[in-house]
């Protein structure tokens, strides 16, 4: 812990503060009348000249004894400037320096920075913060002196952050955060001035639907592309992924707001109505998914860690922080007990769920993976990585993970085809014979399952391929991405069938609101 007192001497060495009482004494002083003289060495008889030293030697000991009281007792050194705001100045710090350690998902010391209320209630080493006394508060001894202890990585707070924090504290910690901060709910639908990208694509388990991700809804076209069939508008800005239960009477997205919150959404796709929305962790999930019951839903998180929760009633029911990056994909096995998930750590995990605990690692590390998918039947997943690989696993441990330089991968199946570029998005038929990969370049490619060779390559796209979904009879894919255009394509010829609008450009259609 670092010292809240300086030792360097020279008033230009003394925390900010001191240095304005000091120049709030003087002015008061002044208004008193002229201070009382200092008894000088001479005329202190050499008897009584030691308990004089310390007045000789202190500026303090100049000030009326009222004074002194009214200064101890008031943070008035910081009255002549203006208000700190918690929300608009102390907020952006702390994100800024020092929310990736203190969060709900790794409160290091068990301090969590990201609301007013967390912070304030202190961690393990007690009160963080004292209410206008900033040199005795833990916050603002961890981030001053020559090597402050916080942030533990990277480069200290500069002069100017330090400053905001001190006055905060100085001026009374107080709290103006908005009653409405962090909600984005939006009035009335979107009106779109041009086509967003889409970052996710589902197909009902009927045929009749196709999901698409927009700015803070979910949209619902016919299968065909003729019709836009309704808009579920909701909380979130970003809509990363999208998910349909077996029976497909409820769709899952996974979304949020970025470095504020994550957020699921559960809808009634028949009366396209919210039946649950729930907010976790501190920025946007990704790669949602249902266990074969529909009774629990995962999502990966962008502060490392899996988290799967009940969908009666959204109570968190499993946590696993394993992974030590971003988690972007999760697929149950098929009797539910069991989790993979897939990390841009380069990590494939195999996951207790009734534990949280890992069992092991599916996959031997190599590239960043950034997408998952799961066969329809067997326990198998398919996962992408940065670099363009594609590969095939059993739901299995991998094997030897503890054993240094151990290579083994006994989950391993085989790979597809390398693509050009990062893959965004995988999708498997549900017959199980084919594989569609969303790639960076543009291009989405469909493999057979069986041996990884390349059938067709589905062309088109303006820009990046972000999400691929085959129709559940398998004879039609969808696919999107940057141009935020849906394209359709058939199969087995890998032909085109159609290409439509993500969202209505001029057209509107009345939503439905949470």
């Amino acid at each position: 812990m670092t010292s809240a007192v300086r030792q360097n001497s020279g008033e230009h060495t003394r925390p900010a503060c001191w240095r304005r009482r000091l120049a709030v004494a003087n002015f008061l002083t002044r208004g008193f009348g002229k201070s009382p003289a200092l008894p000088s060495a001479a005329s202190v008889p050499a008897g009584r000249r030691d308990q004089h030293a310390g007045r000789v030697c202190s500026p303090a000991s100049a000030l009326p004894p009222l004074l002194l009281c009214l200064l101890a007792l008031s943070p008035s050194a910081f009255a002549d400037d203006p208000p700190v705001s918690y929300y608009r100045e102390v907020v952006p710090v702390l994100k800024r320096n020092c929310n990736a350690c203190h969060r709900p998902g790794k409160a290091k010391g068990q301090l969590d920075l990201t609301t007013f209320s967390a912070l304030t209630k202190g961690g393990k080493h007690g009160e963080t913060v004292k209410a206008g006394d900033a040199p005795g508060s833990l916050l603002w001894q961890n981030i001053t002196g020559d090597e402050p202890e916080m942030p533990s990585e990277g480069d200290p707070l500069s002069k100017a952050e330090v400053a905001i924090i001190e006055r905060w504290i100085a001026q009374g910690a107080k709290d103006d955060t908005p009653p409405d901060a962090g909600i984005h709910k939006l009035s009335a639908p979107p009106v779109y001035p041009a086509l967003p990208s889409v970052a996710a694509l589902a197909w009902s388990p009927d045929g009749q639907v196709i999901a698409v991700s927009g700015y803070h809804e979910v949209l619902l076209h016919s299968a065909d592309g003729e019709r836009l069939l309704g808009r579920l508008v909701g909380w979130s800005p970003s809509i990363a992924a999208l998910a349909f239960s077996a029976d497909g009477q409820l769709l899952a997205t996974a979304g949020g707001a970025t470095s504020e919150y994550g957020e699921i959404q559960l809808w009634d796709v028949a009366a396209q109505k919210l039946v649950r929305s729930i907010r976790t962790s501190n920025d946007t999930v990704f790669g949602v998914s249902f266990s074969p019951d529909g009774t629990r839903v995962a999502v990966g998180c962008a502060d490392k860690l899996v988290r799967v929760f009940a969908v009666a009633d959204g109570r968190e029911v499993m946590k696993c922080d394993n992974h030590i990056d971003w988690v972007f994909g999760t697929a149950f096995s098929n009797d539910g007990t069991r989790l993979v998930t897939a990390s841009r750590d380069r990590a494939v995990k195999l996951i207790d769920v009734a534990s949280g605990h890992l069992i092991d690692d599916v996959n031997k590390a190599r590239d960043s993976v950034q997408c998952l998918t799961r066969h329809p039947r067997e326990n198998l997943v398919v996962f992408g990585d940065e670099k363009g690989g594609i590969r095939i696993h059993k739901m299995e441990p991998r094997g030897g993970r503890l054993a240094e330089g151990d290579d083994k991968e006994n989950s391993y199946i085989r790979e597809c085809e390398r693509m050009p570029g990062p893959v965004h998005g995988l999708s498997w038929s549900a017959d199980g014979a084919l594989i569609g990969a969303a790639c960076a370049t543009g291009e989405v490619r469909l493999f057979k399952a069986a041996d990884g060779k390349r059938v067709a390559t589905l062309k088109g796209h303006q820009g990046a391929a972000f999400a691929v979904a085959f129709s559940p009879d398998s004879t039609r894919v969808a696919t999107a991405g940057y141009d935020g255009q849906i394209h359709l394509f058939d199969t087995a010829k890998g032909e085109p069938i159609r290409t439509f609008d993500s969202v209505p450009l001029t057209r509107s259609v009345a939503a439905v609101q949470p």
